[in-house]
């Protein structure tokens, strides 16, 4: 067993959720489901590409926010715009540098590796005209980010 597993505290939506996100990451599955008496899930163990998880209905006290995100390291633009589209889809909402937050109220960073890559670049004024591009945007473009970098 892993030693470190995420833990999401849902209303009521843990097994919904797990569904969703099983579903839109590659090499993941739900591993388990835990019924109570009137057969609606409690708890549900899943993996996304191999990372376990742990999701519970806690009821509507527990809130998701901003403290907490998954960051997802993406190679393409079409990956980043899968992945931003299927999180957002049906009721998610958009944030800025790359955040979303799902329609469970999970925040994710949907960040390609370009945008780390750039943003380590040993010239800090091209490091800088990255980020300042980075900051203008909600979900990351990658091309914006190659045509700061190289200030055009």
């Amino acid at each position: 067993m892993q030693k470190i597993t995420p833990f999401l505290m849902f209303n009521n939506q843990a097994e919904e959720a797990a569904k969703l996100y099983t579903s839109v990451f590659k090499n993941s599955k739900i591993t388990s489901v835990a019924r109570g008496p009137d057969g609606a899930a409690m708890s549900v163990t899943f993996e996304l590409e191999g990372q376990p998880f742990m999701a519970f209905n806690g009821g509507p006290r527990f809130k998701f926010t901003e403290a907490i995100s998954l960051f997802v390291s993406c190679e393409t633009q079409p990956e980043v715009d899968s992945l931003w589209e299927q999180l957002t889809a049906g009721g998610g909402k958009d944030s800025k540098c790359g955040w979303l937050e799902d329609r469970f109220g999970v925040s994710w960073q949907i960040i390609p590796t370009t945008l780390m890559r750039l943003m380590g670049d040993k010239d800090p004024a091209k490091a800088g005209r990255v980020v300042q591009a980075m900051l203008g945007m909600q979900k990351i473009d990658i091309a914006a980010l190659e045509r700061a970098y190289q200030g055009s």
